[in-house]
């Protein structure tokens, strides 16, 4: 059989948007082309599962992002497709797992230890069609706001099918000029008066764009720097957060040990809180600037967080709480997700959905919303959730993988894991060491089956490893120059 490229791809894409354009009644699919369905897709950096209140914060304020949540769809088992950034942003932009991309940490990590980190790119691959292409190719107007961390100049943003790059580089902070304040130091971005704050300015581009494009469908793609390092905040919102923090009664340590390491149990960290808010001011301004235009109700919002809150590394600026560790570990903490759908006419507000999704997921479901059926040699790993939101299915995929074969900065260590219904296995790769959890009765990996049901993981580790064959996973090798540490 002959490949199927990009190039096949756009191609078909194209034909069928124009076949639809032309079913007949010409003056009448000019009309209809007015109405396609638009879309806003919300990439947080960093953010736990917890960290906004309709996901049971008491502590971060986010009245926005809840009153998204009041008026769509929340996921309480939605995954990143690894604990790191570039490799689950990368699974969002192609529909594939960062295994089979061969991207499986973020760029550039290579740390090592006991092991030596697996091979991985440097960049996402341009013969990937990305989602931005599929939709560009069906006559949308395609934006990009905001951390990209996919690669060198020569595959950023505008060169992976977006029309417009306000921020998109290959930095994995706002690590220019006053980082999170103007001037940015970003090549991509212009500077804004001195002092701005970089979340307010992206949502402003966002906004700018969307008005831009209103008689127009169009995918406004807003990834927010926030709420990564370094930790930053407006002043008036750290005082707010260090007044708020002195109420925060908390009984029970505020770090327990985690590895080599240490989680956060409490929030109360007031920079970071001041983060969290920020962003969510910013996510009210692009709500606020669809209900001006009149294009709310025909816009689909997405909402997601890239890899689990920082708990045990960096500052340690949050909680995770009830799930285990945070960003870099193959634990709850580290790849569930704060997940938010609406799309008004078609998601009923206030729907909570328990499905499992994954971020591979977001491509399929965005085509299929768009009516568009692209070929599935791109998004092979990513299935349509449509039936979740319609709530007309069960939303059963089947099992969800990860692959992480290197040492994170947070002190995670190289592995696997399989979630399939309530049932997690994690291996770990240093030692060829399994946990399994059953994750209904315990949502906190507190207790290790692995011992007490064999046969449960060893039916999990085979799956794994069956998987990982199947996407040519690229596997760690043992280091000959490694010492064991000493205490």
């Amino acid at each position: 059989m002959r490949q199927f490229n990009r190039r096949d791809f756009l191609k078909t894409v194209s034909f069928g948007a124009a076949a639809l354009a032309t079913g007949g009644f010409a003056g009448a699919a000019r009309r209809k082309a007015a109405k396609k369905l638009n879309f806003v897709f919300i990439l947080v950096d960093d953010l736990g599962w917890r960290d906004l209140g309709c996901f049971g914060s008491t502590f971060y304020d986010t009245p926005n992002v809840d009153r998204l949540a009041s008026q769509g769809m929340r996921f309480t088992n939605a995954y990143a497709a690894c604990p790191v950034c570039s490799p689950t942003r990368a699974s969002i932009m192609t529909g594939k797992y960062p295994a089979r991309l061969d991207l499986t940490d973020f760029l550039k990590g290579g740390r090592k230890g006991k092991l030596l980190p697996a091979w991985y790119r440097d960049e996402m691959p341009l013969e990937e069609v990305t989602i931005a292409e599929a939709l560009k190719a069906a006559g949308y107007g395609t934006f990009f706001a905001g951390k990209w961390h996919l690669g060198k100049e020569a595959f950023w943003p505008e060169k992976q099918g977006f029309d417009v790059n306000k921020g998109g580089i290959d930095r994995g902070g706002p690590y220019g000029g006053k980082k999170y304040f103007s001037p940015y130091g970003n090549p991509r971005l212009p500077d804004g008066p001195d002092g701005e704050h970089l979340p307010d300015r992206l949502a402003t581009e966002t906004c700018k764009f969307i008005d831009a494009n209103k008689d127009n469908p169009f995918l406004a793609y807003l990834a927010f720097y926030s709420v990564h390092t370094p930790l930053m905040s407006r002043q008036d919102l750290k005082k707010k957060y260090e007044q708020k923090a002195k109420t925060v009664v908390h009984e029970g340590p505020r770090f327990i040990p985690e590895g080599r390491r240490e989680a956060r149990q409490v929030q109360d960290h007031a920079v970071y809180g001041g983060m969290v808010e920020a962003m969510d001011l910013a996510v009210g301004k692009v709500l606020k600037q669809l209900d001006k235009l009149g294009l709310a109700e025909n816009t689909a919002v997405f909402f997601m967080s890239d890899n689990g809150g920082l708990s045990t590394s960096e500052g340690s600026p949050t909680s995770n709480v009830p799930l285990r560790a945070g960003k870099g570990w193959l634990y709850e903490g580290g790849i569930r997700e704060p997940m938010i759908v609406r799309l008004p006419g078609v998601v009923k507000a206030g729907a909570v959905s328990d499905a499992v999704v994954t971020s591979t997921d977001f491509y399929p479901t965005m085509l299929d919303l768009a009516g568009l059926k692209p070929k599935p040699r791109q998004h092979v790993d990513g299935m349509s959730f449509v039936g979740v939101l319609k709530q007309t299915g069960s939303g059963e995929r089947g099992a969800v993988y990860w692959h992480y074969p290197h040492y994170g900065n947070q002190g995670g260590s190289p592995g696997g894991a399989v979630r399939m219904g309530d049932w997690k296995l994690i291996e770990f790769y240093e030692d060829n060491r399994a946990e399994l959890y059953n994750l209904k009765d315990d949502i906190g990996e507190k207790n290790d089956l692995a011992a007490k049901m064999p046969e449960k993981a060893k039916q999990l580790r085979d799956m794994l490893h069956t998987w990982r064959k199947d996407v040519d996973a690229k596997m760690p090798t043992p280091n000959p120059n490694y010492k064991p540490r000493t205490r």
